[in-house]
């Protein structure tokens, strides 16, 4: 089995499903297409693509939309638990981290100063609500360099990939992001990110390219 994943030429809001992909030590490989020309091509006419081929190289599964393609690789990967109430634990987190980047998206969209200085303040708070959700579970979870249990989880997966867009992508458009997040790091998320950075199963993949744990710690 092997997969395809398609999105832009960036990191954006795939960077978990690329850190899924590596932990799984799966076969994969990622596509960038011409955009809007493909759009019509893609499932609702949306990146990212997930495509999931069999062994006789057939498409066998595809779907879109970074939750669904990240739940879906959590789940049949390993990476997030059995029990219910404890992968919703870590879904509810994800989601939260995404509301950061719709408050983003709505600063990007801003037409006049005021409706820039409402967005702004709604995704520094936003922020700060996540960093101190992030650093209350990892200090519960005795500061073990994870967000749950003691080993890599989805939930871990995905808080390096949100941080990484934040400051390795985000930041080409909006500059100012980089010195508002570091500000608002804590040390326990920091630990985690390079925790992250440096674990075997993705270390294939985070390598490449610049470091995220010395980009979040820059001052």
């Amino acid at each position: 089995m092997s997969y395809i994943l398609r999105y832009f030429d960036g990191i954006g809001i795939s960077e978990a499903t690329r850190l899924l992909l590596t932990a799984a030590n799966v076969e994969w490989t990622e596509e960038h297409p011409e955009w809007p020309q493909e759009k019509a091509n893609q499932p609702y006419g949306r990146m990212p693509v997930l495509i999931e081929k069999a062994v006789d190289g057939e498409a066998d599964f595809v779907i879109c939309e970074s939750g669904s393609i990240e739940r879906y690789l959590a789940r049949k990967y390993g990476f997030i638990p059995a029990d219910l109430k404890q992968a919703a634990l870590q879904e509810q987190l994800r989601d939260l981290m995404f509301d950061v980047n719709h408050a983003l998206a709505g600063r990007l969209s801003s037409k006049c100063k005021e409706d820039r200085v409402e967005s702004e303040k709604k995704f520094e708070d936003l922020l700060a609500l996540v960093i101190k959700e992030q650093t209350k579970l990892i200090t519960s979870n005795d500061n073990s360099g994870h967000l749950f249990g003691d080993s890599l989880s989805y939930a871990d997966i995905v808080l390096y990939g949100f941080y990484k867009n934040l400051l390795q992508s985000v930041v080409v458009l909006l500059p100012d992001v980089a010195d508002i997040v570091r500000t608002m790091l804590t040390s326990e998320v920091l630990n985690l990110i390079s925790a992250v950075e440096s674990d075997p199963k993705v270390v294939k993949h985070t390598s490449k390219g610049n470091s995220l744990a010395r980009a979040a710690a820059m001052e």
